[in-house]
């Protein structure tokens, strides 16, 4: 199943409490439940103006969709060709 790295432009992201990181997550995971196991979410990065998440889903409408009905902004999806990491160099 492809990966996807979705960019979310969020002005302030890095200051973001706790809380609020939590009621986003909660959100997702909501929208995520009613959508389906076709799509997951493995992670997110937070930044100071934004959020990179990594989500498993057939296909990038269904990210698009995800974005949609939970609200929140996908400004680049980009789908992952390939991942390396120290142990690639081996």
């Amino acid at each position: 199943m492809p990966k996807y790295l979705i960019e979310r432009n969020i002005p302030g992201a890095g200051n973001l409490s706790a809380e609020q990181l939590k009621a986003i997550s909660q959100t997702s995971c909501g929208v995520l439940n009613k959508m389906g196991p076709q799509i997951q979410w493995v992670h997110s990065y937070v930044t100071t103006d934004k959020i990179y998440c990594i989500y498993i889903a057939p296909n990038e409408e269904m990210v698009r969709e995800h974005a949609l009905q939970g609200g929140f902004p996908a400004n680049v999806i980009t789908k992952v060709s390939t991942i390396i990491e120290p142990i690639t160099s081996e």
